[in-house]
């Protein structure tokens, strides 16, 4: 899975997986998965791109087995170090998003955080999506909106309890990104007839198996 940012390896994977980890985000990733869960009930879970493997690990604490598939080898890293922390077990492994290692109807729930927008074949991460749910199934794509402003960002970076400096980088980070998110019409040409909810900063589209 070629992306069209390089894949975080090493020091900027950790340095990643430090400023989302903060405490407030932290509480997001729990509300996110409480929700999903709810949704989804006993529901095998695969998330696309975990990175540090938070996400992953709150529907782990919830009972849900749980698959994570990362391009980055250094996420894996972090999010089996996660895992092991959390006292969870989750299958975090090295993988690429259009060739996955996995059998159809393989999940009853996909998810995919933050990462869309960054492959370079999103043609064919979403089929290996429909591919691997199984019939019934629910795909979770969050991802930036285009359309957000300036204070969507600032707004979203204020929430997340990071230093003045950290902050600083990461509103620049978000602006450079939401260059490369996708408008609702690209997701409709690129989905079909998705469901797409707009919250600020944020894009989620739905689809089901």
């Amino acid at each position: 899975m070629k992306l069209r940012v390089p894949e975080m390896e090493g020091r900027s994977a950790r340095w990643y997986a430090k400023q989302r980890g903060s405490a407030p985000q932290m509480s997001a990733y729990r509300r996110s998965a409480s929700k999903l869960s709810a949704e989804a009930p006993g529901a095998t879970v695969l998330e696309v791109a975990p990175g540090p493997g938070y996400h992953a690990v709150e529907l782990a604490r919830l009972g849900h087995p749980v698959t994570g598939l990362d391009i980055s080898h250094t996420m894996v890293e972090i999010a089996r170090e996660t895992a092991v922390r959390a006292g969870v077990d989750v299958d975090f492994r090295p993988g690429d998003a259009t060739a996955m290692p996995f059998g159809d109807g393989s999940f009853d729930l996909v998810v995919c955080q933050a990462a869309f927008k960054n492959f370079l074949d999103p043609t064919a991460a979403l089929n290996e999506m429909r591919r691997v749910l199984r019939p019934g199934g629910l795909a979770v794509i969050q991802d930036l909106n285009s359309e957000a402003t300036r204070a969507d960002i600032a707004a979203e970076v204020a929430a997340m309890g990071l230093s003045a400096v950290n902050s600083a980088l990461t509103r620049l980070t978000l602006s450079w990104l939401r260059r490369r998110a996708r408008t609702v019409a690209q997701w409709r040409e690129l989905t079909g007839e998705a469901e797409i909810r707009l919250d600020g900063l944020s894009l989620e589209v739905r689809l089901r198996a």
